[in-house]
Parts: structure tokens; C-alpha cells; sequence
């Protein structure tokens, strides 16, 4: 006598071969995910802010801030909060933080104690860059970015060439033209737009493009144009975006406009 299958059991047969395919299929699956999931990222940005700039942007009491370029972070391309369950953890870093509190100030807060900016830095830009094994703990990253910021010497080589803080403005082409002739690649310069009336824009970020292998390349024009800095740090209203071939001012200190 032939058995007949319940409809119901039949069911759960079907289902089971599926989970299993399914199961035995994981690993593959897995392999895709990695390689093409949409928080895969390609390279790079090592962002410098100029804190006077950084100063004027922002509507909290900003004072004194550094008369050097500081690092705002280094972002992975297209990702951000990859990870939510990796939190920062200051101890992690403890041997970095004199060089963080130097090169990696907190701008807008004075409490040489204050994390909250390298936290958002980590769980924004720094649980996307670890999937990379030279950045993938707080340590490597916050290192690393310490690292490459001191190599490149951004404070030095703007005086090598001539380029420094005053009340006297620079054509933005010579600046573009002067960091390429000392790095040999193409940067990307940001700045805030000219006040109503006025038509000198205000350079405020520098940005070196690295590959995943954390080698210098070349910002392209496209790349520039579609990642301006985002707006989430408590800048205020303005924002920058990529700088214009016009006249650029650098300024020495804070100035505020009503």
C-alpha cells in the first residue's frame, strides 16, 4: 500500500530541503555580502579643518582655537555607523591621547578631557574603516590617522611654499597648484562660501585621498564634488563645499558676522 503524505507534513518536508539548501548555501552568500555589500567602501579621506574657520562656522563659544590644521577624521567613501554595537572606548587609546589632543582637538569644546568628538568619529567613520586589517581596532585607527597626518605635515609644507594665515588673499589655483607640487597628487579644498555681499570664499578643509592600502592617490574632480563635509558635528548653519578658482582668504583669527 502506497503512503499518502499529509498535506501538512509535506509542508514542512519542502520547507526543510529549502532551509537546508539555503544553509549549505551560507557560505557563498557570505562570500557576495563581503564583496559587494552596500557598506563596502574604496578609499579614503584624511580631513584637515582650519580651526579659526572651524570657529567661524560654528554658533557655540568657540575661542583660541589652534593656529595649526588638525585633523577633523578620516572617512571612509559612501559608509558611515557600520557597526553600532562596537562603542568607543577611550581606554583603548590612552597611550594616543597627548598627540590626540594636539593633532585631534575637539574644536568647538575646551575640556582637554572631552571624548564625545573621537566617539562619534569612531562609531561614524571608524567601525566602517576597520574592515581593513591596518585600521580594524580603536588603536590602528586612531593611530594610523596620527600617523599619516604627521607624514604628510600639512602645517609645514603650506609654509614651505609661501602659503600662510594673513589679512592678504590667495588665488584658490595657486593652493591647489602648490600642495600638488608637493605631494604629487591632487587634493581636494573646501571652503565656506563668500559672506552676502562679499566675494572672497574662506578656505576651510583639506582632504588627501588614500587607497584601501593607505597609499596617496589623487582626488578626483567627480570624487570632490559629491562628498561635501557633512553638516552633523554642530558646525551651525553654513557649510563647506568644494572651493571655487577665485579669491581665497586663510584667515589668522576668528572673525564673526552679524
Amino acid at each position: 500500500m502506497v503512503n499518502k503524505m499529509k498535506p501538512a507534513t509535506a509542508h514542512y518536508l519542502i520547507l526543510g530541503s529549502f532551509c537546508l539548501a539555503f544553509y549549505s548555501g551560507c557560505t557563498s552568500y557570505k562570500f557576495l555580502e563581503s564583496e559587494h555589500h552596500p557598506r563596502t567602501w574604496k578609499k579614503l579621506f584624511l580631513v584637515h579643518h582650519w580651526p579659526v574657520t572651524v570657529c567661524k562656522m560654528s554658533e557655540n563659544d568657540c575661542k583660541d582655537p589652534p593656529q595649526y590644521w588638525t585633523i577633523h577624521g578620516l572617512w571612509p567613501d559612501k559608509v558611515d555607523e557600520c557597526n553600532r554595537t562596537w562603542h568607543f572606548n577611550v581606554t583603548e587609546i590612552k597611550d594616543l591621547l597627548p598627540d590626540m589632543r594636539h593633532y585631534w582637538p575637539d574644536i568647538l569644546h575646551s575640556s582637554p578631557n572631552r571624548t564625545q568628538f573621537w566617539k562619534h568619529e569612531w562609531e561614524k567613520h571608524g567601525t566602517c574603516a576597520a574592515t581593513v586589517e591596518p585600521l580594524n581596532s580603536q588603536k590602528k585607527y586612531f593611530g594610523r590617522t596620527l600617523d599619516l597626518y604627521q607624514k604628510l605635515d600639512l602645517n609645514s609644507c603650506l609654509l614651505k611654499v609661501g602659503i600662510k594665515p594673513s589679512s592678504t588673499y590667495y588665488q584658490m589655483t595657486a593652493i591647489k597648484e602648490a600642495l600638488t607640487s608637493v605631494y604629487g597628487v591632487t587634493p581636494k579644498v573646501q571652503c565656506l562660501p563668500p559672506e552676502e555681499g562679499e566675494e572672497v570664499q574662506t578656505i576651510g578643509q583639506i582632504e588627501f585621498c588614500f587607497t584601501k592600502d593607505l597609499e596617496l592617490r589623487n582626488c578626483t574632480h567627480s570624487e570632490a564634488e559629491s562628498y561635501v563635509m557633512p553638516n552633523n558635528w554642530h558646525f551651525g548653519p553654513e557649510e563647506l563645499s568644494v572651493c571655487n578658482d577665485t579669491l581665497t582668504y586663510y584667515p589668522a583669527q576668528v572673525q564673526f558676522y552679524n
